[in-house]
């Protein structure tokens, strides 16, 4: 089956091909339903491929080495093949994109029902997880660098999918030109380590990094540092996250698929499957784990403040993945992965719950406009509160497991890495009162919905993936115990040979998790006595509104970098490009017209001023041969 594994990403990319070009047909053969079944079967097909050729990794041993699968010869030039490497990091990410990929999809299936866009919809769904797919699959640089581009480009279409809305058409072009400029330090860092190297290939890099890259060296410094700044453009890290919150524009499903399972972790798998470089550059992995802890810091203060129930789990996913980047940073490679693994888990059962409140409550986005939605809609408020208490941290669902070992493996370093633990427990406080606040602002206390709106619960199609969710978030974290760590013994042959980062002994990981567990429950009982037991709370102050606003991050842009690049370009468009450029090319238009003018005359059209101008100018030629060979 290895050898097959290639139609993990031929099958959706058939699918959304199919759709983009024959989806008419099928959806007036089978109505309009059935072109997001052909899309979801894709996937579907998909996720069992790679668990079945998984099953290797799963029993480990012998069969649990590297399979690499030649598709064809790409560029023989430089040596780059587009060929598939299959080991347990990448198998791990395949099935979390396709598994959790393919639950998004049958949710949209309801989701998206009578928008004119549909068929367009799931044929960019489907080449948005051939994009991801191919990114992980990658056994070089170069196609990793392809599906990481192709990311880009469907996370592009999708956001801006309701083009016809200037805010959506922003949006995209926000995340793409955000992006670009991490992307620019991405191509930078390919660059020097084809320089390096004479390589893209993975395995030849990583042999050859301990012997040509001397231990904390500048150029693997450098290279690293690059690479960080791909990693936080695509995983909306600090100073780069701004384009995240402004992707809710985008479908429901959209922010589940992109912002919980597949293109935000791009960065965290990069820094993961490069951690031989990391390994070599301690001050570039230090760096990683500082800006992961400020980022989950700072986007759970911004969390906090936020009205919009989708931009509330948008800043929540860019803290979550501060906690990821924390644990690649700190080489606690195995703790970061299955955090991924157990987020993509949980925010997207809170992202596609927040679109089954936002489809019942005709539209509206501000929780304070909800309430009382509990009764109304059993299955959303059941499944959103497994998602609730497992990114809280509460024990023994899933984000207890993955975040705490990450908390525990920051601790034992010592060190500057404590202060990061200790902005990781504070984190984990505001987390669970942010989302406490959520959740009790929907679902709890009265009604504040508008007049004429009458909730529901959403159809079986879509309440079904959220019951999947909820079942793997719940008992998700269950797979990495101290217990059982089955996934850190799963991703064991992809980090073998690296330092990997210990974790404390005896009683200490107890009282870390200890101290994790009473900042979650702090976080929701201050937010039960605060949305609960007391009258709603006036949050129009001065401190909630520069919260709301992002501590007006955005503006500072604007002002800084946006405002002074429109005037720039102003400059060059109707200064340098209408006086300079154009003014050139009409002034010697005007020169060649106006010598035109004046030779005009010579063509008067008589045969005899012909004939006289041959014969003066025959003359002329004659005298000046006589004049060089001394004949006169």
């Amino acid at each position: 089956m290895v050898d097959f594994i290639w139609l993990v990403i031929a099958l959706p990319l058939l699918g959304a091909v199919g759709l983009l070009f024959f989806g008419r047909p099928l959806a007036r053969r089978f109505g309009e339903p059935g072109a997001g079944w052909v899309a979801s079967a894709t996937v579907i097909a998909s996720f069992v491929i790679a668990l079945v050729a998984a099953i290797d990794f799963f029993r480990g041993g012998g069969g649990a080495e590297p399979h690499r699968i030649l598709l064809f010869e790409w560029i023989p030039g430089l040596g780059i093949d587009f060929e598939l490497l299959w080991d347990p990091l990448s198998a791990l990410m395949t099935l979390v994109v396709t598994g959790v990929g393919a639950l998004i999809h049958v949710y949209s299936i309801g989701y998206m029902r009578g928008d004119p866009g549909y068929l367009r919809f799931f044929s960019y769904l489907n080449f948005f997880v051939v994009s991801m797919l191919t990114l992980v699959l990658g056994d070089n640089f170069a196609v990793l660098f392809l599906g990481w581009e192709l990311v880009g480009l469907s996370s592009y279409l999708l956001i801006s999918f309701w083009f016809e809305k200037p805010p959506a058409a922003a949006a995209g072009k926000k995340a793409f030109v955000v992006n670009r400029i991490g992307d620019f330090g991405f191509l930078v860092a390919l660059m020097m380590i084809f320089v390096t190297f004479g390589s893209l290939n993975f395995s030849e890099v990583f042999e050859q990094a301990p012997a040509l890259l001397s231990d904390g060296g500048i150029t693997v410094t450098v290279i690293t540092l690059l690479l960080l700044a791909g990693a936080a453009g695509k995983s909306a890290q600090l100073p780069l996250y701004v384009w995240l919150p402004d992707a809710m524009e985008g479908p429901t499903p959209v922010s589940a698929l992109i912002h919980a399972a597949t293109m935000v972790t791009a960065g965290v798998y990069m820094v993961a499957r490069t951690g031989v470089l990391f390994e070599l550059a301690p001050v570039s992995a230090a760096v990683v784990a500082t800006v992961g802890a400020v980022t989950a810091l700072f986007a759970a203060t911004v969390a906090v403040g936020q009205r919009d129930i989708k931009r509330i789990l948008a800043y929540s996913t860019i803290s979550q993945l501060g906690y990821m980047f924390l644990g690649v940073g700190v080489a606690a490679y195995a703790a970061g992965m299955f955090h991924l693994m157990t987020h993509a888990f949980f925010k997207s059962l809170l992202f596609l719950g927040a679109g089954s409140v936002i489809h019942a409550v005709a539209g509206e986005q501000s929780v304070w406009k909800m309430g009382g939605l509990r009764r109304l809609l059993p299955v959303t408020y059941g499944t959103m509160l497994v998602g609730w208490l497992a990114i809280s941290g509460i024990p023994p669902l899933s984000g207890f497991w993955s975040k705490d070992e990450i908390l525990a493996a920051t601790y034992t370093k010592g060190g500057w890495y404590v202060a990061l633990w200790g902005i990781g427990v504070v984190t984990a406080g505001l987390t669970a009162f942010y989302m406490s606040r959520l959740i009790f602002l929907t679902f709890w206390g009265e009604s504040r919905w508008d007049e004429g709106i009458e909730p529901h619960e959403a159809p079986a199609v879509m309440t079904r993936p959220l019951i999947g969710l909820a079942a793997l978030a719940a008992v998700g974290g269950l797979l990495n115990t101290p217990w059982k760590p089955v996934v850190e013994h799963f991703l064991e042959p992809a980090f073998e040979g690296m330092q990997q980062a210990s974790l404390p002994e005896g009683a200490t990981p107890w009282l870390l998790a200890l101290i994790s567990i009473g900042a979650a429950l702090v976080g929701i009982l201050y937010a039960y006595h605060r949305y609960v037991e007391a009258t709603l709370p006036d949050e129009s102050t001065a401190v909630w509104s520069l919260l709301e606003e992002g501590y007006h991050v955005d503006d500072l842009y604007g002002a800084a970098l946006v405002l002074p690049g429109k005037r720039l370009a102003e400059v060059a468009a109707f200064q340098a490009d209408v006086k300079v450029v154009d003014g050139t090319v009409n002034g010697v238009g005007a020169m060649v017209k106006e010598a035109a003018a004046r030779l005009k005359p010579l063509q008067s059209g008589w045969v005899r001023s012909y004939g006289a101008a041959i014969l003066f100018g025959a003359v002329g030629v004659l005298l000046i041969l006589l004049v060089r060979g001394g004949g006169l």
